[in-house]
């Protein structure tokens, strides 16, 4: 059987000291965003790397992802091109996008927030993720997994992502808002 290195912090349970990395297989990286005013259209990346080292001083600790942006998928092929066009990522030009964590907070009630600078298009901005712990556990393999949640909601336009048509009824196609939702499964590799 397996040992898991927990602790406790801020009344939840989290991992010890050490060094994870996502799990693409069980991490998803997505997005939410209006269309026509009157519906959500969900998008992700599927094509990522990423980090997470726990320090001793739980709020010390540190995360960074890298996302391959032509990785995007919505369930729509010309959506997805458009996505990639100069219209929106230029992936031509900014093949990536990356997250680096600047400060870890706490609320005091089982969650963080995980400030850090977001970078597209050659952009930076801070953005802070509302994050929740889901669980610490052993794997099947003889490993260590950690779960965590997180989500934001950002100005795409303060990325360079400002292309839209105005609807003759009011409104645009696309919302100017996007809300971030991350599903997390790490693994312990130190």
């Amino acid at each position: 059987m397996t040992t898991v290195n927990v602790r406790s912090h801020n009344g939840v349970q989290i991992p010890a000291p050490g060094t994870f990395t996502l799990d693409p297989s069980h991490t998803t990286i997505g997005f939410v965003a209006r269309h026509l005013m009157v519906t959500k259209v969900r998008g992700r990346f599927s094509d990522f790397t990423g980090s997470i080292t726990f320090a001793e001083e739980p709020l010390a600790s540190s995360a960074e992802v890298t996302i391959q942006v032509a990785s995007v998928t919505t369930g729509d092929d010309r959506r997805d091109e458009h996505l990639k066009s100069a219209d929106f990522f230029d992936v031509d030009n900014h093949p990536t996008m990356t997250f680096r964590s600047t400060e870890v907070k706490t609320d005091g009630g089982g969650r963080y927030v995980l400030t850090g600078d977001l970078t597209i298009k050659g952009v930076t901005r801070s953005v802070d993720l509302a994050v929740e712990p889901e669980g610490v556990g052993p794997d099947p393999w003889g490993g260590e997994r950690a779960g965590f949640t997180a989500s934001a909601e950002v100005d795409r336009e303060a990325w360079g992502l400002t292309w839209n048509v105005a609807l003759d009824a009011g409104g645009v196609l696309v919302s100017k808002n996007v809300k971030l939702e991350i599903d997390v499964q790490a693994v312990r590799q130190a």
